[in-house]
């Protein structure tokens, strides 16, 4: 059974949408059988994996919605062994349909268990919000990274968010466990920076990612060629920065294949 990690920050602009797809589609790149379901109503997985949002007819929204078999909505990239499971619009609704639903917090459980088999992990790219669809995200999830952009304000809000995880393990899906803390943004020129690592550090200690992920311009425009960073340039710092993360989380999972 493949491992379902949701990718959650409220706070917007801190790498969430661009670690999505990038560790996703590292995963693919070690031969890692990946699905990225996108279950932010902004779209920014899907069209940086190529598609445009407003040509999806069938999307996540289906799937939790009206009970659509995920298998008939999921999309292959041009990726070898990434797939993706998109989002349009229509999924800014979903939380006030699902608001009289007995089992409104599960509906994406329900989605993801059908499909879960198949994949060796499920990527879950989350809104920047701590409404119902990320608490169904992460009731779906295995486990959570939560990114942190190296910024003045790097841990605003994060007490809240940690606290939402909380009540989710507690209420929603005891098995739910933090993968990890993410450093997103880190630019070596600043002292800033440094600074927010030691600080995150300090406070998180083991729960926080060996690898951190540096401000680089060939991360940030690939989306716009819908591309990921490592069809986009392999060789770019971006890159391999994802590939270190995904390699920690392999080994962090003792899932390394034997070659």
């Amino acid at each position: 059974m493949g491992k379902t990690i949701a990718i959650a920050n409220q706070k917007g602009g801190v790498g969430k949408t661009t670690t999505a797809i990038n560790l996703a589609a590292s995963l693919a790149v070690l031969e890692y059988k990946t699905l990225l379901i996108d279950a932010d109503p902004q779209a920014n997985a899907t069209s940086g994996l190529g598609y445009d949002p407003k040509e999806i007819e069938n999307s996540i929204y289906e799937c939790i919605i009206e009970n659509l078999d995920p298998q008939t909505v999921i999309r292959e990239s041009n990726t070898p062994h990434l797939y993706l499971l998109p989002a349009h619009i229509d999924l800014v609704g979903a939380e006030i349909e699902m608001i009289n639903l007995p089992d409104r917090e599960k509906m994406m459980y329900y989605a993801v268990e059908k499909i879960k088999n198949q994949y060796d992990f499920i990527i879950i790219d989350c809104s920047p919000s701590l409404g119902l669809i990320t608490v169904n995200a992460l009731t779906a999830a295995d486990s959570v990274i939560v990114p942190v952009q190296c910024e003045y304000f790097a841990l605003e809000g994060l007490g809240k968010l940690l606290n939402t995880i909380k009540i989710v393990q507690g209420r929603l899906n005891p098995r739910l466990d933090i993968e990890g803390i993410l450093l997103t943004m880190f630019d070596v020129r600043l002292r800033l920076s440094r600074q927010v690592v030691d600080e995150v550090k300090t406070h998180f200690q083991q729960m926080v990612f060996d690898t951190i992920i540096s401000r680089n311009t060939r991360l940030s425009e690939a989306p716009s060629f819908g591309e990921t960073i490592i069809m986009h340039d392999a060789t770019s710092t971006g890159a391999i920065n994802y590939l270190n993360l995904a390699r920690e989380i392999l080994q962090k999972n003792n899932l390394i294949k034997k070659q």
